[in-house]
């Protein structure tokens, strides 16, 4: 429901194929989907967990932070989900003039045509610019034009790493940090964030994931270990044109272990 291109059913359906016991839906900033997914994988006879995705600050280091079992409904977390996506829209406006003066002619329309929810990001904004012949895929679109920094890029609002975990933990869920690599630190570097993270809260690393090496894998699993927090992963799944990750199994190679399901569900009962 936010950048993905298959239905919350869709994805049920290919976990279910992937023979995996347990599966989490968590879109970027929206629950809209986790109704749905729970329905099907109940049908399909799935574990199902319900989450989200959020984009937070932590000094300078900018970190995507998973939120398991959160759940649709009234929270403190939920409630600030549409503040998140109205600051979405603010940018995404920003971007498209940015765009514009470049010489991209695309509009907001050519953007929202592309996105399938509530919660509308720069991925579609790729879509759009792919749709128009500008460029051939959003990797393309995030290597100049969207990523951070990028001829086109614009600030939005994010929450802290510090209130994120404290919001996800009032609502009864699990915070973890999703595929660390992307945050540009050193071995060195991980140690000391995920232990400033681990004293606020912090519930989790996601210690598999497709762009994750083996070695890193590894370090991450037995960092997460000696903080005393779950180590997770997730095949990060967007859809067969999005990137060439699948259901379950990311490139192939990607096995991630049912001790990371008990290990969040004793995560979140430390804080019952």
């Amino acid at each position: 429901m936010s950048d993905g291109e298959d239905s919350p059913e869709q994805v049920m359906r290919l976990a279910a194929e992937a023979n995996l016991a347990h599966v989490a839906l968590t879109d970027h900033d929206t629950l809209d989907g986790v109704d749905r997914a729970r329905s099907e994988a109940a049908i399909l006879g799935i574990g199902f967990i319900p989450g989200v995705e959020l984009s937070v600050d932590h000094g300078r280091t900018k970190i995507h932070m998973l939120v398991y079992f959160l759940d649709s409904g009234d929270g403190p977390l939920q409630s600030r989900l549409g503040e998140l996506r109205d600051g979405r829209k603010d940018r995404n406006a920003h971007i498209v003039e940015k765009l514009n003066r470049l010489g991209y002619e695309i509009t907001i329309a050519d953007v929202h045509r592309h996105a399938h929810g509530p919660s509308v990001g720069r991925p579609h904004i790729a879509d759009a610019l792919i749709e128009k012949g500008y460029i051939a895929s959003r990797d393309e679109a995030f290597t100049d034009l969207l990523r951070d920094g990028g001829a086109a890029h614009v600030e939005r609002i994010r929450l802290t790493a510090s209130n994120a975990i404290r919001l996800a933990r009032e609502s009864d869920a699990v915070p973890v940090v999703a595929h660390p690599v992307t945050m540009g630190l050193n071995r060195d570097g991980y140690g000391e964030t995920f232990r400033q993270l681990t004293a606020l809260g912090l519930g989790g690393i996601e210690a598999h994931h497709p762009m994750h090496d083996l070695a890193l894998r590894d370090h991450l699993t037995a960092l997460a270990s000696a903080l005393g927090v779950a180590a997770t992963g997730g095949s990060d799944y967007h859809g067969d044109t999005k990137r060439s990750y699948r259901v379950g199994i990311g490139r192939g190679d990607l096995r991630v272990p049912e001790a990371a399901v008990e290990q969040l569900l004793e995560q979140q009962s430390r804080y019952n």
